[in-house]
């Protein structure tokens, strides 16, 4: 897992984006389609936020503010830490850890949003290899 970039765990994987003037509604509804728990805001093809479960929860929410009525502009989290495709996997939880949030944005060279990494994939890669470790424990066992 270690090993990994970060541009090989995220693969060709797809990802939600909105405009900064979406509602938090919509947003939402984005989110449920995808089944994601972060919407990437983009302007120009750029990244210039993020909005979570979490930034609808506490600033929407809990904020009383009207989700229909209120955009993502407002309750995102603007200028959020990205990292490169290039990046060892590790240094992304680690950010991610630092930082005390779940989702960071990948961006290229140029900084357009190219993906989403998710603290869940160090899960989904660890049962991966839990998994194939257990095939291989079966192989063996037939073999014996």
């Amino acid at each position: 897992m270690q090993n990994r970039t970060v541009g090989e765990v995220i693969g060709q994987r797809a990802f939600p984006t909105a405009p900064h003037s979406t509602t938090v509604r919509d947003a939402a509804i984005i989110m449920k389609e995808w089944h994601s728990s972060a919407i990437l805001i983009v302007e120009n093809d750029y990244l210039v936020g993020i909005c979570t479960e979490r930034d609808i929860v506490f600033r929407v929410v809990a904020g009383d503010c009207n989700p229909a009525q209120t955009t993502v502009a407002a309750v995102m989290t603007r200028n959020p830490r990205t990292v490169s495709p290039e990046k060892p996997f590790g240094h992304a939880l680690h950010l991610m850890y630092e930082g005390g949030f779940r989702h960071i944005p990948v961006v290229n060279r140029a900084g357009h949003p190219i993906g989403l990494l998710a603290a869940h994939d160090a899960l989904d890669m660890d049962g991966l290899q839990m998994e194939q470790d257990l095939v291989r424990r079966e192989e063996i066992t037939v073999i014996l």
